[in-house]
């Protein structure tokens, strides 16, 4: 119980009273109770996506926030614009506190959840709140002189707002009321109708050949329909350029059931109860041990260097030390600076396969450095996050579980042989992955389909395990 840790902690006590928070279930929630408060859940996110920013000038010009969309759930000039990135900030602030002892927590004392569940749920709020105010400043709705300042006040209140609704929609799930979490709930969501909307788009693009629609399958079936040669249309609705094509999709659905294959690769330790006898029980170690965490955190990583970049890129693009971190260019297409040269060109994926032939090193690099940083980021999530061989080998013991021809003693070294390399092997094979889809020019990125896989994948798993518990609960 002593330790500075928890007079830091301490000083969240007087803010409990005032932030927001949902009461844990007292009772077990019916699975269809907790169906429909997940999609109620997801209804809000939606509405608040699609909700425009009341009071902003304009959403113009390059979107310096547009590599981080995919892992922040967010939507440019709406409500969400903040998306989830508040609450897996000081998530990761607190898990990493916590983790390097920093702070001190036991999840055995109530009061000490509570006081670290709070600290995580002030910490969103301040991120949500200086991000709301950064963004402002920063003039991504045009110059706080254009806006006035009851506008630019009112932006800061709807993206704040907006924030403490995400985190309380995520409370709600994770207390016992709905399924999963909110935060895997609306990265998933976010880039299925990414890859929804590329493919049954119905807006209409002219790309210099006349209208085209977006969409790749309406684009595929309005080319047969409308060219007479049907050979040249089909290759230009599988080939075509700068547009979501029919090879996209069908690499898209390669990618998906490829991962959903590897879900299936574990080990079962076979672990049975010193107390009971005869009780048998099992610990699997999945190869994807760390599950999408290692590529969230690269991802996190890569976004605000592209980031960090590209304002400095802006304001000092002569200086040599700002140009080796990365040259920009305005793309084309879409509203995005594209890197064309530094750093972050080679830790950015392969436009397409000509591109692969024409810059092997590129491609080289960026295999390297995906699969290394996975790894890399596997490894360290399973020291910070408590799910060690140290830490699995403390729970079973405290659970009063041993394996099988094995010393209790030696516990923690046959949990040592597997789950340091589950981590960084699963680590790898994500990165590959991630870099297949992104080679193959998967639609939503390698990064987004990783992570709508794996989190469906859990929700799947977690639709199964509940619906088998109310199932066994009426004696079925």
């Amino acid at each position: 119980m002593a330790g500075g840790g928890f007079r830091v902690l301490h000083l969240v006590r007087p803010f409990l009273a005032i932030l927001p928070e949902v009461q844990s279930a007292d009772r077990k929630v019916p699975f269809r109770e907790k169906v429909i408060y997940t999609v109620i859940s997801l209804f809000i996110f939606l509405v608040c996506s699609q909700l425009p920013l009341y009071g902003i000038h304009s959403t113009t010009g390059a979107d310096p926030f547009y590599w981080m969309r995919v892992i922040m759930a967010s939507n440019r000039g709406t409500v969400m614009e903040l998306g989830i990135t508040p609450i897996v900030t000081s998530g990761l602030v607190m898990q990493l506190l916590a983790g390097s002892k920093i702070i001190e927590v036991d999840n055995s004392v109530r009061e000490d959840r509570a006081l670290l569940n709070g600290a995580q749920k002030l910490l969103g709020i301040l991120i949500a709140i200086g991000e709301a105010v950064a963004y402002v400043l920063s003039g991504m709705y045009g110059s706080v002189s254009q806006l006035g300042t009851g506008n630019a006040i009112l932006i800061i209140l709807q993206l704040c707002f907006a924030g403490i609704i995400v985190i309380c929609l995520d409370e709600l799930l994770q207390k016992g009321y709905g399924l999963g979490s909110g935060i895997s709930l609306f990265i998933a969501t976010n880039i299925c109708e990414n890859i929804i909307w590329k493919a049954f788009s119905p807006t209409t693009i002219n790309s210099g050949r006349g209208a085209e629609f977006e969409g790749a399958v309406i684009a595929l079936f309005h080319l047969l329909i409308t060219r007479k040669d049907k050979i040249r249309a089909l290759r230009e609705a599988f080939y075509r350029q700068n547009l979501p094509n029919v090879t996209n999709l069908l690499s898209t659905v390669l990618v998906f059931l490829i991962v959903i294959y590897f879900q299936g690769f574990r080990i079962v330790l076979p672990v049975r109860s010193k107390n009971a006898r005869g009780q048998q029980g099992s610990y699997p170690i999945k190869l994807f041990y760390t599950s999408n965490m290692p590529i969230i955190l690269q991802s996190a990583l890569v976004s605000n260097l592209y980031f960090i970049s590209q304002l400095l890129y802006r304001r000092y693009s002569g200086n040599f030390l700002v140009n080796l971190l990365g040259i920009w260019k305005e793309s084309e297409y879409g509203g995005q600076s594209i890197p064309v040269g530094g750093i972050a060109y080679y830790i950015t994926a392969p436009s397409s396969l000509a591109d692969m032939a024409a810059n092997p090193f590129h491609a080289l690099f960026y295999l390297v450095f995906m699969l290394a940083a996975c790894a890399l980021f596997s490894k360290t999530w399973i020291e910070v996050s408590g799910s060690s061989a140290r830490d699995v080998a403390k729970q079973l013991k405290e659970q009063q579980m041993v394996m099988p021809g094995h010393r209790e003693s030696n516990l923690q070294k046959e949990l040592n042989r597997y789950i340091p390399t589950a981590a960084a092997f699963g680590g790898m094979c994500i990165g590959a992955l991630t870099v297949l889809a992104d080679f193959m020019g998967a639609i939503g990125s390698g990064t987004g389909i990783l992570l709508a896989v794996t989190i469906i994948y859990q929700y799947f798993e977690t639709f199964e395990k509940e619906r088998a518990s109310e199932l066994g609960f009426f004696g079925l």
